[in-house]
């Protein structure tokens, strides 16, 4: 299948980018060639990775954007992830090794869209290799990349998950690493100060809920977005861990 559509030099106007209808067409003559709905989904995925995303699949609903990004970290392999937004197909490209995220629009504009209405319609092996240009840092990088911290900073804040991530729900103490580099993510205000606390204290999700400017949904967004930069101690020992079910934050 050929996705020349999501050339990097593409114009900024969306009549310019693939219709959601037609790219949903194109799933369902794939559909009906292997009947399976899962596969056409997950397409070409390393084993491990296409193991890793079936935990989602396999309950009835897609995987959201943060699950397949947090998969592709953890086993460290380049996707490309096709989204729907309205009428339109977006495409992002993840890259964990190079620690670089390529998308079909300019990184800004990119995240301005209202990140909780990305539909995940089909994750697969990268479509491109990653650019030269990633290894210059970020003063040299095009207009549609960005670090991948920082990208998966804006999507645990600002997108469409606001539980914990299954490796790090349950019963859990948190704590930042004393080398965890937080500078990329330019963080103020309630944000930076619970970092500062982190850095100082193994702290559960109930008392950071109660921190000034936190509740329970920004605490865990919050505590997603570390966890994927990384940096994220998580201790199941500590005895700041409680069980934090009846919290209903994300346990599976």
């Amino acid at each position: 299948m050929s996705f020349a559509h999501f050339e990097s030099t593409l114009p900024l106007g969306a009549a310019e980018l693939m219709r959601a209808s037609a790219f949903q067409r194109r799933m369902e003559l794939e559909r009906d060639s292997c009947d399976d709905r899962v596969s056409t989904r997950l397409s070409s995925l390393d084993p491990s990775l296409h193991q890793d995303l079936l935990r989602f699949e396999g309950k009835g609903r897609r995987s959201e954007l943060l699950e397949v990004l947090a998969g592709a970290v953890r086993h460290a392999s380049a996707v490309t992830v096709h989204l729907q937004l309205h009428q339109h197909v977006l495409a992002l490209t993840a890259f964990p090794v190079q620690r670089l995220v390529h998308a079909v629009l300019p990184m800004q504009q990119f995240l301005a869209l209202q990140l909780t209405e990305l539909e995940v319609l089909r994750v697969e092996k990268a479509l491109q290799a990653p650019p030269e240009t990633s290894i210059r840092g970020a003063a040299a990088m095009p207009e549609h990349c960005a670090p991948m911290g920082k990208v998966l900073w804006e999507f645990a804040l600002r997108g469409a998950r606001d539980e914990l991530l299954p490796e790090i729900a349950g019963q859990a103490a948190y704590r930042i690493s004393p080398t965890m580099d937080l500078a990329a993510l330019e963080l103020s205000g309630s944000l930076a100060s619970a970092c500062e606390r982190l850095k100082r204290q193994t702290t559960s999700l109930r008392e950071i809920a109660e921190w000034p400017g936190f509740d329970r949904t920004r605490a865990m967004r919050m505590l997603n977005g570390l966890y994927l930069q990384p940096g994220l101690m998580v201790s199941r020992t500590h005895p700041a861990a409680t069980n934090e079910s009846w919290f209903n934050n994300g346990t599976h």
